[in-house]
């Protein structure tokens, strides 16, 4: 199933470094369904870090194929990738582009990172641009602890499921040996 990712920018008051109020406005990415939804979700984030009142100014559908998080860095990538395939009717290499949300610390950082987000695709590709992204932080519509949940319950479902098949098999084998 295809994610849809929207940036949503969100102003309000932040204590700055100096320790004076500052009015800014971040951007931050979440998956939702609709724009409805990517409101009511961003809503419910922002709750959770600004304790004051904070406004919505826009909300965008972003056009990132794929986000890869990584671990001990703060800061986001978008790279763009172009994939490379090889047209047989015209015998030209063409190229189509798709852009990839990264974490890094630094801009080789990201490149390595695009470049293992990347490992495993069948086709050639280069990497054209990578520019630091305004992008404060990203909102996976589930996180890993209800991935992991909803993991583990189908895990154990599938196995109940094994099991019954299993025991059905024994049922139908022992009334075929009473039968004969």
């Amino acid at each position: 199933m295809s994610v849809t990712w929207y940036e949503c920018k969100v102003k309000y008051r932040k204590t700055v470094e100096s320790g004076e109020q500052k009015v800014v406005t971040e951007s931050y990415l979440l998956d939702a369904i609709s724009y409805t939804e990517a409101e009511a979700r961003i809503n419910e984030e922002m709750s959770a870090y600004v304790s004051e009142e904070f406004k919505i100014t826009n909300i965008k559908v972003a056009n990132f194929s794929e986000i890869h998080p990584v671990e001990n860095t703060d800061r986001w990538f978008k790279s763009k990738v172009a994939l490379i395939a090889f047209d047989e009717e015209s015998g030209k290499e063409r190229k189509s582009n798709i852009y990839i949300l990264v974490q890094g610390n630094d801009l080789k950082e990201a490149f390595d990172n695009t470049n293992a987000a990347m490992t495993g695709t069948t086709g050639d590709y280069t990497i054209p641009a990578i520019a630091e992204s305004p992008i404060l932080d990203v909102f996976p519509y589930f996180s890993d602890e209800v991935e992991n949940e909803t993991a583990s319950e189908q895990s154990s479902t599938s196995i109940n499921n094994e099991v019954t098949v299993v025991e059905e098999i024994i049922e139908n084998n022992l009334e075929e040996e009473v039968v004969e």
